[in-house]
């Protein structure tokens, strides 16, 4: 068997070990996915009067739905991020217990540890999106999609997650305890909060909107909601992806760099 095929093959394996982690140990599977629920919750019934009607232009240019229709893709947006604490977390936990000790040990990939955190936790954030989808449609989100566009949509937020885990599996990696760990990536989490996800960045003061304006997750949000509500994209869409593939390459080079440094002490 050639290297590469054992390199596959042990990633399956940690793979396997990770995912059936996650079903043993649920508690922080529900929290990532409770949040985005709250917060989508929060955001139609408590304040989505009045901020659709603050948003006047923005919310009607989304059809019947109304306020649903405009924060409704930044939710989701915002629940690809929350699986950034459940990867720091699993990984900060390996690297503070000891088993990476023990893999050491292993006839192993060296790679295949990293690489079955990160495979496990694209699964779980994107199972989570579509739960997330579906309360959001619940509750009154219509979006206008193609079948095309849905398939971009999805690898979107499939690249994006591939990205933030990559930075959240470095974070773990350098962090000295869980709960440092499980801080780390919290700014990730709320950065959309920053951007347009809930209020278009023309409404907020001028170094605000400056800062929504040149943040990376705003093109993201941007075309999220263009493919799914059919609203112009623009140049957002490279910019997305461009942002996108820039946080995968950063967060792999800086999990590689940190994992080396973990193997050579």
């Amino acid at each position: 068997m050639s290297t590469p095929s054992y390199a596959l093959r042990d990633s399956m394996t940690m793979l396997r070990r990770n995912l059936k982690h996650a079903q043993r140990y649920p508690s922080m599977t529900i929290s990532v996915v409770a949040m985005p629920i709250l917060m989508l919750l929060l955001f139609v019934y408590v304040f989505g009067g009045a901020l659709g009607n603050g948003i006047g232009g923005a919310s009607a240019a989304n059809g019947h739905g109304g306020y649903v229709n405009y924060v409704a893709p930044g939710i989701i947006l915002m629940a690809a991020t929350s699986g950034a604490v459940a990867t720091a977390v699993s990984v900060c936990t390996d690297m503070t217990e000891g088993i990476i000790n023990r893999f050491r040990t292993m006839a192993i990939s060296r790679g295949s540890v990293l690489t079955g955190h990160v495979v496990g936790s694209v699964i779980q954030t994107m199972l989570s999106l579509f739960l997330v989808i579906g309360v959001a449609l619940a509750v009154g989100f219509r979006p206008h999609a193609t079948p095309l566009g849905w398939i971009a949509a999805i690898g979107l937020l499939a690249l994006l997650a591939f990205g933030l885990t990559w930075l959240a599996a470095a974070m773990g990696l350098v962090a000295k305890t869980v709960e440092s760990a499980s801080n780390a990536p919290m700014p990730l989490t709320f950065l959309p909060f920053l951007g347009s996800a809930f209020v278009p960045p023309e409404s907020m003061p001028a170094g605000i909107r400056w800062f929504a304006e040149y943040q990376p997750f705003t093109p993201i949000n941007e075309t999220l909601r263009g493919l799914l509500m059919g609203t112009p994209i623009g140049n957002s869409a490279l910019a997305a992806v461009a942002w996108c593939v820039g946080l995968a390459l950063a967060g792999y080079l800086w999990a590689r760099a940190a994992f080396r440094r973990s193997v050579q002490r």
